[in-house]
């Protein structure tokens, strides 16, 4: 199962050089692996049909049981032959629906199969996390379908808005499934239904929450208004997602769950309200629409309502005649789909109203849709009829609501009635009036999907109790009733039949009256649903545009009032709700007396701070207060974080030097006294509520530390130090994380700082010499310390004079005034030293304090220390490739060693090696010091790209400021 998915996957990213090297001919291709599944259902139906099922899992999450687990039984089967069967088949569609000059058909036939891999994952999952996945994966490949033609305002309108609903009831449905998995202690849905939850409020909230997202993804009304819009899409996105596949998915859901909550008090009035109210609006909206694609649009709006209401009565015979009439709708209404393209593209209209003749002229495309309609008009020998037949059944034995319920599907079925022969009509009859419409021929191989699908309705409608072993396997989930309904064709004259007979009556009647029918329906018609949607969304627009502007004021303190404000709202609330305080232990004020120390001297550090208008003493002040954070982790026995702290404080202090140079040395905000009596308590009051939240926390502690498991736990893997082998052994998922959201953050804001063109500026000189002019050395041309306090240009020196020693390369490039020979010599001795500790605190974290974020944030130190030594030309001969490599390596190294621990069956799981060798003794090899490596790579990449956007180019700037200004001084 997992293979035959993942194929789709992989097919559908080579779809762009297959429809490049074969054309349109590409879609026989991507339609073999929904061809293949369909093969491989097919084999399994016995098993299916006899109550079994299928399944394969693999671990994901196992800590919170959540597993990529698949399971294949009943209606599970029922829907991968529609998503498999009908996918195949619009592909092969596809083959004479596009030109082979079509812009974007790669990405369009990969999204395509893309979207049906992640159905038949949808269908196929047993775990709630997996399902959603899918869920949503279903949602963005129908964007990027519906979206296909985005140079049309209309096609990007309509994708953003099947994506907003969709989405939407996607995370309100993700919610209520962690509720589901948390109250059942499971997240396998197969495990879930056969022993679901007892009733609560808890259960009632989630099961709304799920219903949410079902109604969203199925159309129903309120939600309805994002499937009529999607037509916009290329004919095959309608035939597969909005007919077979997609909207199928809340159904489906529905279906799945109703054997567990059916008996939920919210589930059946919502379905059977909801459900009825979007059969009754669809179909009655359908009767005076000109587009033929929107009158099946709106059809296909109507048909889900009566499937959702069916789907959720929640008995055996009910849920019988729901699964048949899924099978019924997606074969009669996606061959109707496809007929509509072929009759756009053979005429290059949609517009019922314009066409006129066209069964005569195309009597086989006019057969196929006139067998498909009459198939969901309900007209025997079909499979439509069946699938009716068995629904009104169904109702008649039921309770109230349910014959309710029916009175609603037999006039909705009275509406279906009249909307297909509206369509039939209007697509292929002559009009009075109008002239033939002129036909382009059509070829066999584009029909033959659409009638494939219509002989399936014959062929379905007597053999339909062929399906009662693998349909009734579904309804044998829900309490047998007294007399359990078999699938037949025909059940003699009775009830149902009579219901049917009066449908069809009213139908025919409704489209004998179509233009008086048209111009009630526009009379009494309500605001459309888009219309409302878009006012809501322009309402939305505007209240974030004046929430946006009320606190976007380009101000840094509103922003931390702000969100200083919200947090201590919160906390408070919190801890005067709960009083968590009452039953904590009281808070020591230190161990010892060099920690009240430190911490008076780190409090007097901060306070400081406030009263100085130099920004250059803030930073220094502000630095000593990290750096007395550090000496607070040394006195408590952390050298890890100590470190940590001090690596982080300098490299933030120098980064600091770097901005500062081109800031004003003063603060120039002026402070009124209202202002000030605002911000000093809250400062306090912030401090205060967030010490008084640490204490707690601490205090509520009521587990055993973790401390000890883990220091037994490093001593079985053979090292020494507890905090580095957590970060690249028993957490290196999160490190991992946490690595590949710096390398990221880094690259995205140094791109940011300075967005410029590629204009061949080098970091060695000021521009790239021309082809066959002499290169510039290194130290010839002047930099941004080059240049006196007076843009003096400095004088030659004479040939015959001995050569100056320098112990920086570029120490030349700067101005006298800039140069300290002190630093330059420090800078010189001291650069490779730093560096061997940096491999050294990186070689020797199992065993010592170290690790390669503090290995590559010193060997980033020591980087600095040559630019601000000898400037941007120092800086490119100490390290001369690009960060980007450093952090793209770094990155690659680390999940490499990660993907590597599969070999011992888990990702990340660490690979170890011991030996002994002649000089060395005992020797420990491990993977995490790879991982760690990476780790290493990535900070020192990070940190040389933020020294060389805050440095580097910074220089620049200078450098062409001062030569502007002095030639200005040399006029």
């Amino acid at each position: 199962m997992a293979a035959l998915i993942l194929v789709h996957f992989l097919l559908a990213a080579c779809a762009g050089p297959l429809v490049r090297r074969l054309g349109t001919r590409a879609f026989v291709v991507l339609a073999v692996p929904p061809a293949a599944t369909l093969g491989w259902a097919v084999a399994q139906w016995g098993t299916a049909a006899a109550g079994g099922a299928v399944s394969w899992s693999l671990a994901w999450l196992p800590v919170y049981d959540v597993w990529i687990a698949l399971r294949l039984d009943a209606l599970a089967l029922l829907m991968v032959v529609l998503a498999a069967g009908v996918g195949a088949l619009v592909l092969l569609y596809c083959v004479r629906y596009f030109a082979d000059g079509a812009p974007r058909l790669g990405g369009f036939a990969g999204n395509l199969l893309a979207f049906t891999g992640a159905m038949l994952g949808l269908v196929l999952a047993d775990d709630l996390v997996v399902l959603y996945v899918f869920w949503e994966l279903t949602t963005v490949f129908s964007y990027l379908l519906i979206g296909y033609d985005s140079e049309r305002k209309q096609n990007r309108r309509a994708a953003l808005q099947a994506l907003t609903v969709t989405t939407l009831g996607g995370l309100a449905m993700l919610v209520g499934f962690l509720m589901l998995g948390q109250e059942a202690g499971t997240y396998r849905v197969s495990e879930l239904i056969a022993d679901p939850p007892a009733p609560s409020a808890t259960v009632s909230t989630a099961i709304g929450l799920v219903l949410l997202g079902a109604l969203s993804k199925s159309a129903i009304w309120p939600f309805s208004v994002w499937l009529p819009n999607a037509m916009a899409a290329p004919t095959p996105v309608s035939a597969y997602l909005h007919a077979a596949a997609m909207v199928k998915a809340g159904v489906y859901l529905v279906a799945r769950l109703a054997p567990a909550f059916a008996d939920v008090p919210l589930w059946r009035p919502v379905l059977l309200v909801l459900g009825s109210a979007t059969m009754l609006l669809g179909g009655w909206r359908a009767l005076r629409l000109g587009d033929l694609k929107l009158v099946l649009a709106y059809g296909t709006v109507s048909q889900l309502g009566f499937l959702i209401a069916l789907a959720g009565v929640g008995n055996r015979n009910a849920a019988l005649a729901a699964a048949v009439l899924i099978l019924a709708h997606a074969l009669f209404k996606a061959p109707l789909f496809l007929v509509t393209g072929i009759v756009d593209h053979a005429t290059g209209t949609r517009n019922l109203r314009l066409l006129s003749g066209v069964g005569r002229a195309l009597p086989w495309v006019a057969g196929t849709a006139v067998v498909a309609g009459a198939s969901m008009a309900a007209l025997p020998p079909l499979l439509g009829f069946a699938a009716k037949e068995a629904a009104f059944e169904a109702l008649l034995h039921g309770d109230t609501a349910d014959r309710w319920l029916l009175a609603v599907v037999t006039v909705g079925s009275a509406l279906t009635c009249a909307y297909t022969l509206r369509f039939l009509w209007g697509a292929f009859a002559r009009k009075p009036g109008l002239d033939d419409t002129p036909v382009h021929r059509v070829g066999p191989a584009f029909l033959a999907p659409s009638a494939l699908l219509a002989v399936a309705c014959v062929v379905f409608g007597p053999g339909v109790s062929w399906w009662n072993g693998l349909l009734g396997a579904y309804a044998s989930a829900f309490p047998a009733p007294a007399y359990p309904y078999a699938l037949s064709l025909w059940h003699g004259l009775g009830t149902a039949l009579l219901l049917s007979a009066a449908a069809w009556g009213g139908g025919i009647v409704l489209f004998l009256l179509r233009d008086p029918v048209v111009r009630l329906s526009r009379r009494v018609a309500w605001p459309t649903a888009d219309r409302v949607f878009g006012l809501g969304l322009l309402g939305l627009e505007r209240v974030a545009l004046q929430v946006t502007g009320f606190f976007q004021r380009g101000s840094v303190s509103v922003y931390l009032a702000t969100v200083l404000s919200v947090l201590l709202a919160g906390q408070l609330t919190v801890l005067l709700v709960d009083g968590p305080w009452a039953a904590a232990a009281a808070p020591r004020l230190w161990d010892s007396a060099a920690q009240g120390a430190l911490a008076l001297l780190t409090c007097a550090a901060a306070v400081l701070c406030l009263p100085v208008q130099r920004r250059m003493k803030v930073v220094v002040l502000a630095g000593l207060t990290g750096y007395g954070t550090a000496l607070l982790f040394v006195v408590h026995g952390a050298p890890d974080l100590a470190l940590t702290q001090f690596c982080v404080e300098t490299v933030a202090l120098l980064v600091f030097v770097l901005v500062l140079r081109r800031m004003p040395v003063y603060f120039h905000e002026t402070i009124s006294r209202r202002r000030l009596l605002l911000r000093v308590p809250l400062a306090l009051v912030a401090s205060a509520v967030v010490a008084t939240a640490l204490w707690v926390v601490a205090a509520a502690r009521i587990a055993e530390p973790a401390g000890g498991a883990l220091v037994e736990a490093t001593a079985h893997v053979g090292v020494k130090e507890v905090v580095a082998t957590t970060l690249v052994e028993f957490r290196a998922w999160d490190t991992l994380g946490e690595s590949a959201v710096l390398a990221v953050a880094a690259v995205g804001v140094t791109s940011l700082i300075y967005v410029h063109r590629r204009t061949g500026v080098s970091e060695r000189g000021g521009t790239e010499p021309a082809s066959g002019a002499q290169p510039v050395p290194p130290s010839g041309g002047p930099t941004a310390w080059s240049y006196g306090s007076h843009f003096a240009v400095r004088e030659t020196v004479a040939e015959d004079t001995a050569p100056e020693r320098t112990w920086l390369a570029a120490g030349p490039t700067l101005a006298p005034e800039y140069r300290s020979v002190v630093f330059e010599v420090v800078a010189r001795l001291v650069f490779h030293p730093v560096l061997v500790l940096s491999v050294y605190l990186l070689l020797c974290a199992e065993n010592l304090p170290g690790g390669g974020f503090v290995a590559g944030l010193v060997a980033g130190v020591a980087m600095m220390a040559r630019y601000l030594a000898g400037g941007r030309h120092e800086l490119a001969d100490a390290a001369p490739g690009h960060p980007g490599l450093l952090t793209g390596l770094g990155l690659f190294l680390s999940a490499s060693v990660a993907a590597l621990g599969v070999v011992k069956g888990a990702v990340l799981h660490p690979l170890t090696y011991e030996t002994r060798l002649p000089v060395f003794g005992h020797v420990h090899l491990g993977t995490p010091v790879l991982f760690d490596t990476g780790v290493y790579l990535l900070v020192l990449g990070v940190v040389l790209d933020i020294v060389r956007a805050l440095g580097a180019r910074i220089d620049r700037q200078i450098e062409r400021e001062a030569r502007g200004m002095s030639k200005e001084a040399r006029r």
